[in-house]
């Protein structure tokens, strides 16, 4: 049985973010950087160790080179990851958890571009979310708190009354300064288990459910109502 930590509470909205959070594209996005990184004799390990959860542009200029063109490498790396996908699958149980959600109750909100964003949506077989706030939709990605306070804008929701669904510390960062409560996906960060926070492995044993009010709560699968 997977260790879960759950929150004890009720949400009006649930915050998803997307890669390493419901849609492992790990290998994939590690391919595509380490062949960038070698392009431009840069260190593939130590560009892939803070990556996850930040917006391309933002790594490309952490590790540009004198004279590098950031706008054009960025587009590069996001074209390429567009047209790989090989390896990009669903976190267990995330189809099956986000399908049973109520569409007015859930958003994706990522630091990728937003034709990225829907070819790894797709290439993991997961439902089209009613709400995608993607890198172009804010103008200070993760950490800052804004694309979190735009998705619970967009659902009619105060953030604080939000549960966000995170990995990486960029994103965990971004929903808690949002003001919402935060729970870790723990599916890609092997032998990384939060002892302290809200976690799970992945959506396995999980469940949805509705409160009278509208809420919704996530319980253990076969939790009594």
């Amino acid at each position: 049985m997977t260790d879960h930590r759950l929150p004890d509470r009720s949400f009006a909205a649930f915050l998803f973010d997307m890669d390493g959070t419901i849609v492992n594209s790990i290998a994939a996005a590690n391919r595509i950087w380490t062949r960038w990184a070698e392009r431009h004799g840069l260190d593939a390990a130590a560009i892939i160790d803070v990556l996850h959860g930040v917006q391309v542009a933002a790594t490309v200029r952490r590790f540009a080179t004198e004279g590098m063109d950031v706008a054009h490498e960025a587009a590069s790396i996001t074209a390429a990851e567009v047209a790989d996908v090989d390896g990009v699958v669903e976190i267990a149980g995330a189809r099956a958890f986000l399908e049973s959600l109520p569409s007015a109750r859930w958003a994706v909100v990522t630091s990728a571009p937003r034709a990225l964003a829907m070819r790894r949506l797709e290439a993991a077989g997961l439902p089209t979310p009613p709400i995608l706030v993607s890198a172009e939709d804010v103008r200070n990605g993760k950490p800052a708190p804004d694309c979190f306070l735009a998705a619970a804008g967009a659902l009619g929701v105060p953030a604080s009354d939000c549960l966000v669904w995170e990995d990486a510390p960029a994103g965990i960062a971004a929903g808690e300064a949002a003001g919402a409560s935060v729970i870790v996906v723990e599916a890609t960060h092997d032998g990384e288990s939060d002892p302290v926070r809200l976690r799970v492995r992945d959506y396995r044993g999980l469940t949805a459910r509705s409160e009278p009010d509208g809420t919704l709560r996530v319980v253990e699968s076969g939790s009594p109502a």
